[in-house]
């Protein structure tokens, strides 16, 4: 997908006044300079430039890595399920303590002078952890290693986004931003898919070849590097932090409206999903002597996931967010209990496929309403909110699903991934009520 074709179809039509409000804040609070060299009529590739592309993306991994290495290491380390899924679940609830707080200081002081210090903690860190795992530590020791690694999470995909919708709102066309806008939220999302294909395929990969540490270490060196470089790239000057020089930054507690709040119980729905399946698929396939397979196909889950997530951008205009939200999280239900009925290593890839075809488009609906509703100034918090609430709940799960998987049966751990389906089904349902509500309302 061509991140910068500005006339594909639009994801989101209908974006509320609000948000227009909030795109000619952002385009009057522009620096002068920046506005005429960067002329309103260039396509969005001519604001950001080719390299950030790629490093935006590459920028993305060790946060793709990060949950499913630390559970692979541990595992392999400890030979324990359950220690695994619980040091990935103390991952989450870092980045859940830290992800807002790290948005909030981003909508405050801009990208770099936040970045810069995380990305390098985070890659510190993620370079001790191997060290830490291998040296027969205490469980407690492991844990608290996880949770630093999580507090340092730099989620680069969340900043991706809010730096872009700047970047719109500053030096976009108004008659160009809605469209600009969609496609550019289809494309993110997509990116995040690929890099959740490509994370755990990396681990599995890095495993097998060299030992269960490197993929670790890898993450460590691109956190150092690519987070470092994401974070110094020119367009983070365009990140939002002039809104609170005029005095009109959204106050805190709109980002918890029940809109907002909505979408985020979604994400951590999908982020049960994510979590009770990478554990489960672990689970099962250590039963079959094939540990270190897991991670390889794990990524089958994201194939189709990006494939489709690319391909959202096609869907008719009349095939409203609210409605794909509904639509594919029944296709996550129907495959996810395929899923819980499989016996082999054969089924479970093909149903993860199938699975992955469901959590794509649901992710870019997802990330595409919290685009839309977020409160004037506070992109990058309502953002990381919805990464955070995704990173717990993926953790979270993680714990449990390893806890029944060991205590009770790997088949019953393999039901769960259909619950959380479920659970984003049902946030579905509740997002159509909200909506129509306000409908009415505004009548």
């Amino acid at each position: 997908m061509d991140p910068t074709d500005t006339d594909a179809h639009p994801i989101a039509r209908g974006a509320t006044a609000h948000a227009d409000e909030r795109l000619r804040t952002r385009a009057h609070t522009a620096a002068p300079a920046q506005r005429s060299a960067s002329p309103a009529s260039a396509g969005l590739l001519a604001h950001t430039g080719w390299v950030y592309w790629p490093l935006a993306f590459i920028a993305r991994l060790p946060f793709a890595m990060m949950t499913v290495g630390v559970l692979m290491l541990v595992v392999s380390a400890t030979h324990s399920v359950a220690l695994g899924g619980a040091t990935s679940a103390a991952v989450g609830i870092g980045v859940v303590i830290a992800g807002p707080v790290i948005g909030d200081l981003v909508d405050r002081h801009g990208q770099r002078l936040v970045l810069v210090p995380v990305g390098l903690a985070n890659g510190i860190l993620l370079a001790l952890f191997p060290l830490i795992a291998t040296e027969d530590r205490p469980a407690g020791v492991l844990l608290a290693a996880a949770l630093a690694i999580g507090l340092t999470a730099p989620q680069a995909s969340a900043m991706s986004r809010s730096r872009l919708l700047a970047i719109i709102g500053a030096r976009v066309a108004p008659d160009r931003r809605a469209r600009t806008t969609s496609r550019m939220m289809s494309y993110e999302s997509a990116a995040d898919e690929t890099a959740f294909v490509i994370g755990p395929v990396l681990v599995g990969v890095f495993a097998a070849l060299i030992a269960p540490w490197a993929p670790i270490a890898i993450a460590a060196a691109l956190s150092l590097g690519f987070v470092t470089a994401f974070a110094l790239h020119p367009t983070a000057r365009t990140s939002p932090s002039g809104v609170d020089a005029i005095g009109t930054r959204a106050p805190i507690r709109d980002v918890l409206s029940t809109r907002i709040l909505v979408l985020v119980g979604a994400a951590s729905s999908v982020g049960l999903f994510f979590g009770t399946t990478l554990t489960s698929l672990t689970a099962f396939a250590q039963e079959r002597g094939a540990e270190e397979q897991a991670g390889l196909l794990y990524g089958l889950l994201g194939v189709g996931s990006a494939v489709l997530a690319l391909a959202v951008g096609l869907l008719p205009a009349r095939f409203a967010l609210r409605r794909r939200w509904i639509a594919f999280a029944l296709v996550l239900t129907a495959s996810a209990i395929g899923y819980a009925t499989a016996t082999t290593l054969s089924d479970v890839a093909v149903w993860l496929l199938v699975m992955g075809l469901g959590v794509g488009p649901t992710l870019v609906t997802l990330f595409s309403l919290a685009g839309e509703r977020a409160p004037l100034g506070r992109t990058a918090t309502t953002l990381t909110l919805l990464g955070s609430a995704l990173t717990l709940a993926q953790a979270l799960s993680s714990a449990f699903t390893g806890w029944i998987a060991q205590e009770f049966s790997t088949r019953a751990a393999l039901t769960l991934p259909a619950m959380a389906a479920a659970l984003a089904l049902a946030f579905g349902v509740v997002n159509l009520v909200i909506e129509r509500r306000a409908r009415r309302t505004a009548v």
